[in-house]
C-alpha cells in the first residue's frame, strides 16, 4: 500500500474525492496496516474487527463503527510508543517530527515525504478556489514570512509558497508550553520568551518587501506597523475567534485572512469565514473528522450540534484513530468542498 495509488485521483481533483473512493480506500489502508504496523497487528488479534461489517455504508456510518469498535488510540500510548505505528518495511521517506508543544509535552509523529503530494493540492486548490491567491499573485511576486516550530510546518508552507512562484523567509520558534503561558502571565511574557523571532521579524520587514504573513494570531501584532504592506495572513492556533476577526478588519483592513487548522500528524486544513463562524474542511481520503458524542455508543452529531472532535488518520505510514480533548460543531458542505466540516473548535 503505497501513494502509488491514491496520488492520481487527489492531483487530479483534490476537492472532488467520491465517498465510494474514500471508503474502499480507509479499508485498504486499516488491511494494510492490521498486516505491517506492530501497533495495529495487537489490536486486530485482540479486537478481531469485522472490516466487511465496518465498512458498508456511508462514510459518516463507518466513521461510527470504527469508533464503536473500540479502535481509538489513547493519547498517553501514541506519545510513548510512536515507533509502533510505523509499518515494518516501509519501503518510503519517513521523517519523524515533533509537535509544536504549545499545550503539553511535545509528540512525536512521522510522515512520508509523498505526503506532500496530497496535501498540497488540497491546500492549492481550497485556497484558490476560496481565496484567490492565484490570480493575487498572477501579476507579482509571493514574499512570504513564516512563524512556526521546525518539521512538518516548515515543508509545508515552503512547499505552498514555492507553488505560487514566491519566496519565504522561515523564523523558527521555540513554542513548547506557551498556551501555558499565555494564560498565566499574558502576551507580553509570550513576546519575551520569543524575542530573538520578534527581532529577526522586524529585521526582515524593514529590508524586505513582504506582502504574506503565516503566523498564529497573537503575533500578527508584529505585523502592525506594515499593514498596508501585508496582503495575505494565513492564521491558526489559539485565538482565531471573531474577536481576532475584529481586530484584523481593523488593523490591517486591506489584508486577506485565511484561517487554518492545524495537527501535527496532518498538517493544516484549510478554513471558511461563514455567518460569524470558522469551519474547516479536512483533505479526503486521508484525514476524516466528524464531531461525535457518546450515548449507547458513539455517533456522530448531527450539523448544527457540537461534539468531541474525532480524527481518522489514514495514510500508507501512519494509521490514527483518536479522540481530541476539544469540542468542535459539526457543518455541513460548503465553498468547493463536497464534505462535512467542523466548526468553532474549542478546548
Amino acid at each position: 500500500m503505497m501513494y502509488d495509488s491514491i496520488i492520481p485521483v487527489i492531483e487530479d481533483d483534490p476537492l472532488g474525492v467520491s465517498e465510494e473512493f474514500t471508503r474502499d480506500y480507509l479499508r485498504r489502508i486499516f488491511e494494510f496496516h492490521f498486516k505491517r504496523t506492530p501497533y495495529w497487528r495487537k489490536v486486530a488479534r485482540k479486537l478481531k474487527p469485522d472490516l466487511d461489517e465496518i465498512f458498508q455504508g456511508s462514510i459518516k456510518e463507518v466513521f461510527e463503527k470504527v469508533f464503536n469498535a473500540g479502535l481509538m488510540v489513547d493519547e498517553d500510548y501514541l506519545r510513548a510508543n510512536w515507533p509502533e505505528f510505523v509499518p515494518e518495511n516501509y519501503p518510503g521517506r519517513i521523517r519523524f517530527y515533533q509537535s509544536s508543544g504549545t499545550t503539553r509535552e511535545r509528540a512525536i509523529g512521522h510522515w512520508d515525504g509523498d505526503y506532500l503530494r496530497i496535501l498540497l493540492p488540497y491546500m492549492r486548490k481550497a485556497i484558490d478556489e476560496l481565496y484567490h491567491l492565484d490570480s493575487d499573485y498572477s501579476g507579482h511576486q509571493m514574499r512570504a514570512i513564516a512563524h512556526g516550530p521546525y518539521g512538518w510546518y516548515q515543508d509545508e508552507i515552503s512547499e505552498l509558497v514555492w507553488s505560487y512562484g514566491g519566496t519565504l523567509y522561515f523564523i523558527g520558534m521555540e513554542t513548547e508550553g506557551l498556551k501555558r503561558v499565555l494564560k498565566e502571565q499574558g502576551l507580553d511574557a509570550v513576546l519575551r520568551l520569543l524575542d530573538p523571532l520578534t527581532r529577526y521579524t522586524h529585521r526582515v520587514m524593514e529590508r524586505d518587501m513582504v506582502n504574506t504573513v503565516r503566523t498564529a494570531p497573537q503575533l500578527m501584532t508584529l505585523f502592525e506597523k506594515y499593514s498596508e504592506d501585508i496582503e495575505t495572513a494565513m492564521v491558526s492556533g489559539v485565538g482565531v475567534n471573531e474577536g481576532f476577526l475584529d481586530y484584523l478588519k481593523a488593523t490591517f483592513g486591506g489584508t486577506k485572512i485565511i484561517p487554518l487548522y492545524g495537527y501535527y500528524l496532518f498538517g493544516d486544513l484549510v478554513g471558511i469565514y461563514r455567518n460569524g463562524r470558522f469551519h474547516y474542511y479536512s483533505n479526503y481520503p486521508v484525514t476524516i473528522i466528524f464531531p461525535l458524542k457518546r450515548e449507547d455508543g458513539f455517533r456522530v452529531v448531527k450539523r448544527g450540534e457540537r461534539g468531541t472532535t474525532a480524527f481518522i488518520i489514514a495514510r500508507p505510514e501512519v494509521l490514527v484513530v483518536k479522540l481530541e480533548s476539544e469540542t468542535a460543531e459539526r457543518v455541513p458542505p460548503a465553498g468547493p468542498f463536497r464534505w462535512d466540516g467542523f466548526g468553532e473548535p474549542s478546548r
